[in-house]
């Protein structure tokens, strides 16, 4: 992005120019950077229709934020000097928004703040649970292991997602080339059909009146279906972004045979494994399950872990309070973590629970790529056959009525 700006030098000069920046701050840091005391900016360019497909392309993907985090770790491990490492990692970058944020950050700690305490100013591409990670280890002086962790972790979340995505995507085409041929069929094919069975006297199944009737309607009253499906899909799609849809998408997600039960221990492994670090960490127990709550990905989760924390505050051991939600804490899980706190190894219990139900995820990913695929083959088989036969069958009836 341009941006217009005015500044004085340090001489007191008036200064008037333009400078491309991802973001108004980012901007502002350039210019800081260059000893400018900036009087007025503003945004020199004009917004299009393109500029959101623009920022989707330029956003910082779990890619780069893994990419970034293992290359941090590696020059730490190396004993490259923490400012030394952000900008060459800033140089290395090939994503803008990413280079923009990494400017940021140097400035930041240039100017006296922490590494966590700049990540902090970046909300939107470090989560609170990346930044409490760091914070940690500033204090333990253990930053190397920490981001070394929080790679492997960023690597594990995109492996599932991408396990998840290809187990979908292949099921999405068959769909959608289904739906088109259906289609198709009802709207161009069957209605040249039609006039043949209508002057003929054969009676017509109800599965052929049912089709050909579909196939009238949506000729017919194709607009009426637009006028009334977009705005309600449009409606949806924003109840969904709202607190409560997001919880009821979540609630539906976890009812869902088999992928429900694929969300829920996928959400008990992350919640197990965030909070174990955290706990290791040094971070308070009921801050920890706070912040776990808001790096699982779940809002129902993150609901039921921040009503845990105020239990826990108010000296409700862990395990008893999970206890009270095993419809998504399977009784193993506050079983397991109540030896933990009674033999005063939770961590340690926390990290057996985490690689428990992280083999569960992945021989249930393995299973549901293998079963969604034969079952949608037979599904969508079923109903093409249905489909022709409420055409085949009438002409059948037909030919046999010109031989009689």
């Amino acid at each position: 992005m341009k941006f217009k700006y005015t500044a004085r030098n340090k001489d007191g000069e008036l200064q008037a120019g333009y400078v491309e920046s991802f973001s108004k701050e980012g901007a502002i840091n350039i210019l800081a950077g260059h000893e400018l005391f900036i009087l007025s900016i503003e945004s020199a360019e004009t917004t299009h229709w393109y500029d959101f497909i623009s920022r989707i392309i330029k956003r910082v993907t779990s890619k780069d934020l893994m990419i970034f985090t293992r290359q941090f770790s590696i020059l730490l491990e190396s004993k490259v000097p923490l400012l030394d490492s952000i900008k060459n990692l800033q140089q290395q970058t090939g994503n803008q928004m990413l280079q923009e944020v990494i400017y940021e950050i140097t400035s930041d700690i240039e100017s006296g703040l922490s590494l966590s305490q700049a990540l902090e100013k970046q909300g939107k591409i470090f989560s609170e649970f990346y930044v409490s990670i760091i914070k940690s280890a500033e204090i333990t002086g253990h930053l190397e292991e920490a981001l070394i962790y929080l790679a492997d972790y960023l690597e594990k979340e995109r492996m599932w997602r991408q396990k998840i995505q290809n187990a979908l995507i292949y099921p999405a085409f068959l769909l959608f080339g289904f739906f088109a041929v259906v289609v198709l069929m009802v709207t161009v094919v069957f209605p040249k059909i039609k006039p043949v069975f209508e002057d003929s006297t054969i009676q017509l199944p109800w599965f052929t009146k049912f089709v050909l009737g579909m196939g009238d309607f949506l000729i017919n009253w194709w607009w009426i279906i637009l006028a009334i499906f977009i705005p309600i899909f449009f409606l949806i799609l924003d109840y969904f972004k709202t607190d409560e849809g997001k919880i009821v998408f979540d609630e539906f997600l976890m009812r869902i045979p088999v992928l429900g039960m694929l969300f829920k221990k996928m959400y008990i492994a992350r919640f197990a494994e965030s909070l174990n670090v955290l706990i290791t960490g040094g971070i308070p127990i009921a801050q920890a399950l706070e912040i776990s709550g808001h790096s699982i990905g779940s809002f129902v989760f993150r609901d039921i872990l921040h009503i845990t924390s105020e239990k826990v505050r108010g000296g409700q051991l862990l395990s008893a309070s999970l206890k009270e939600n095993e419809t998504y804490f399977f009784p193993l899980v506050s079983q397991m973590i109540a030896i933990g706190e009674s033999t005063g190894r939770l961590e340690e219990i926390l990290s057996r629970i985490s690689k428990l139900y992280t083999r569960d995820v992945d021989d249930l990913i393995g299973r549901f790529s293998e079963l969604i695929q034969p079952i949608l083959i037979i599904f969508i088989g079923i109903f093409i056959g249905v489909l022709f036969a409420s055409i085949l069958i009438p002409i059948y009836n037909l030919i046999q009525n010109f031989k009689s």
